[in-house]
């Protein structure tokens, strides 16, 4: 809020009323500088606080105000208008400087509030620069690389899950039948799509397993753009759409047959080292025997 002034013959701004002063638009000896002053304590008052500025300015003026009426109210001679005139022009002076800064800081004060309705951005905010995934380079999964992406597929489906036993004994030929579906009508799968939310640990199992049996003998590929993007089942060449997986043997099974077989076989080579041991044991005697009956004859 700005002090403005209220008299009988102006109502205004101050440096307003110094203006018209300056252009002998008011006469001097017309304003009472008393009211003026008063005028001013009050505004002072009303802002409950002091402006150094603003108030050494008012003082500033007043004084000047004062020295000019002053001097039109005592008696002239000749020799003094010359130094009537000059307080004015030195009051001209700076009542114009005094607009010079006040307009300086009205622009820097709309500076200050335009600055202040803006955001900049960060370098942190700038929108990711797009990437077309049909320019990059295709590069050919490694076993490793399914193996990696399965168990990030298994954290995230069983972070939250209770830990529960529960048996599957779904063939993996099951599992081979329904990816073999899915890739016949769509020619290409994300990897991480073959597992369903809540699927069990068992299950994740039989299907990592069954896409590893397509892609080693079923014309099933897998790709991966880099190394931390979404790797991709596709049907590639050799695929066929009508295929037979009813003579795949359970992973289950096969291990259990495979462990039988090693158990015969260390079985039948404990056997056979068993009889070489006794046929050895037989041969000595009989030489022991030899060897007495040359002794007594």
């Amino acid at each position: 809020m700005s002090f403005r002034v209220d008299l009988d013959i102006y109502r205004g701004p101050l440096d307003l009323l110094l203006y018209l002063v300056r252009k002998h638009e008011l006469a001097v000896t017309e304003i009472s500088v008393a009211i003026l002053t008063e005028q001013y304590l009050d505004y002072l008052t009303v802002l409950e606080q002091i402006d150094v500025d603003a108030v050494g300015d008012f003082l500033d003026i007043a004084s000047t105000l004062i020295e000019m009426k002053s001097r039109q109210l005592l008696p002239q001679v000749e020799e003094e208008v010359e130094q009537i005139e000059e307080p004015r022009e030195g009051l001209v002076e700076r009542l114009l400087e005094y607009k010079r800064f006040k307009d300086a800081a009205n622009i820097l004060e709309e500076q200050s509030v335009r600055w202040g309705q803006r955001f900049p951005r960060l370098a942190n905010d700038l929108p990711p620069r797009k990437v077309d995934p049909a320019d990059q380079p295709i590069h050919e999964v490694e076993l490793w690389d399914l193996v990696s992406a399965f168990g990030r597929v298994m954290r995230d489906h069983q972070a939250n899950q209770p830990t529960n036993i529960i048996y599957d004994d779904t063939p993996i030929n099951i599992y081979m039948e329904r990816i073999h579906q899915r890739l016949a009508s769509s020619g290409r799968m994300a990897f991480s799509e073959m597992f369903a939310a809540g699927m069990h640990k068992s299950a994740m199992i039989g299907v990592f397993l069954a896409v590893l049996e397509l892609v080693r003998h079923h014309g099933v590929r897998t790709e991966q753009v880099d190394v931390h993007s979404e790797i991709w089942v596709i049907a590639a060449e050799g695929f066929s759409a009508e295929a037979d997986f009813s003579d795949v043997d359970n992973y289950g099974a096969k291990i259990d047959d495979d462990l039988e077989e090693e158990v015969d076989e260390e079985e039948a080579d404990e056997e056979e080292a068993d009889e070489e041991e006794a046929d050895e044991e037989e041969a000595d005697e009989e030489e022991a025997d030899e060897e007495e009956d040359e002794k007594d004859g």
